[in-house]
């Protein structure tokens, strides 16, 4: 295993040599060139840009002028990879790398004025068929990846600070994005938006419960019950989770699927209750017998491999050993990281592909989503894997 923290070492001096700062499959929307037009106002134009950029397998970005940017849940993912890093090794590097990440966090957060609290959104402006999101504009897995790095980070550093803008984000969730819609409780994605999506509602769930047991806040941790027992309540007989309520999310994905399990796990242990053992125990068994082939690939939905993606292996890092945790599990999950080396790794590049399909490999280096996300799974793997030897010792 001492090649994989050689790895996880490359890839981290590779995404220092850009500042954390890359591309995005998202970030089209921030050309100048298209800034620079009227087309910018055309919602229809917005939706066929970002898609160009999102689908094409080359990378148009330089081409249309897109910059590389930070993007606050990668920097987030960043942090907490650090902080692996940190424990492992007690290399002072790393924690002090994480600090100057996390104040820059800080200067990133959504206008104080408008908001009230603190909370965070994308660095580019995101057009989906239903609605429009300006760069800035808060929404609820961005604050909450955001929040757990800063709580870890002042943890680590003995600085209040930190953890205190980290709580704050949770009234932020409470008092902007609860909604109650449909005959539903939960959290939303974004301020104002009526669409119920578990895996953003759970996380959400899950911060406002962790911070209201740390501020002795009953409403707010009663309240993150109530919203975790509407996912919980429409969970299949089987253990799946569908993405959301919309006609359009009815799928069953691996990572969102991952999302849900170690959000109700963080949830159900911040606030040390058993109701959620039976639905975790039910999604867990359907996660581990739906999405993993034979040899070890981390499937992206319930019935197709296809596409091949890091954000699936990353998430099921953290769910085969946080939710399960066995050593059947941690065989598994070393299967499925060996099968990503395989399938996924560029070594020339230091880097990770976005996805591959059955006939098609995208090589677009995305800082956010492919590379942040190997290298917080990793460090916590390399981490994990280095405890357990030390208690075998």
């Amino acid at each position: 295993m001492n090649t994989l923290t050689n790895l996880n070492s490359q890839l981290l001096d590779a995404i220092r040599g850009e500042q954390f700062a890359g591309y995005d499959p998202f970030d089209s929307l921030n050309s100048t060139l298209l800034q620079a037009t009227p087309l910018k106002h055309n919602e229809w134009v917005r939706l066929a840009w970002l898609q160009l950029g999102k689908r094409s397998p080359i990378n148009l970005r330089p081409l249309l002028l897109v910059p590389k940017k930070r993007n606050p849940k990668g920097v987030g993912l960043f942090i907490l990879g650090l902080l692996e890093d940190y424990r492992r090794t007690g290399e002072q590097q790393y924690l002090s790398e994480a600090k100057e990440l996390g104040d820059w966090l800080l200067t990133q957060q959504s206008p104080r004025e408008q908001w009230q609290h603190s909370c965070w959104g994308y660095h580019f402006d995101w057009q989906a068929r239903a609605f429009y999101v300006p760069a800035g504009k808060p929404n609820i897995i961005t604050t909450c990846y955001v929040a757990r790095a800063l709580y870890a980070l002042g943890e680590a550093l003995g600085e209040q600070g930190f953890m205190d803008v980290a709580l704050d984000a949770a009234r932020f969730i409470v008092n902007t994005l609860y909604t109650e819609a449909d005959g539903r409780r939960f959290y939303g994605y974004i301020p104002g938006e009526t669409a119920f999506v578990h895996n953003a509602s759970l996380w959400g769930a899950a911060w406002v419960g962790f911070a209201g047991a740390r501020l002795n806040d009953a409403a707010m941790y009663q309240q993150a019950l109530d919203v975790a027992r509407q996912s919980v309540s429409e969970q299949g007989e089987d253990g799946s989770w569908v993405y959301g309520a919309r006609h359009h999310h009815q799928f069953i994905d691996g990572f969102h699927t991952g999302y849900n399990l170690e959000a109700l796990c963080l949830l159900r242990d911040a606030l040390s209750v058993t109701e959620f053992d039976a639905a975790i125990d039910r999604g867990y068994r359907y996660y581990l017998d739906h999405f993993f082939t034979e040899d070890g690939t981390a499937k992206y939905y319930n019935n197709n491999v296809y596409p091949i993606d890091m954000h699936s292996v990353a998430q099921a890092v953290f769910t085969l050993l946080k939710v399960g945790g066995s050593e059947t599990d941690e065989a598994l999950c070393e299967k499925v990281i060996t099968r990503a080396l395989e399938q996924l790794y560029l070594p020339a590049k230091t880097q990770f592909v976005y996805q591959k399909s059955r006939w098609l490999t995208n090589r677009i280096n995305y800082t956010r989503w492919t590379q942040a996300w190997a290298y917080f799974a990793l460090a916590f793997y390399n981490r994990h894997r280095a405890e357990k030897q030390n208690e075998k010792n």
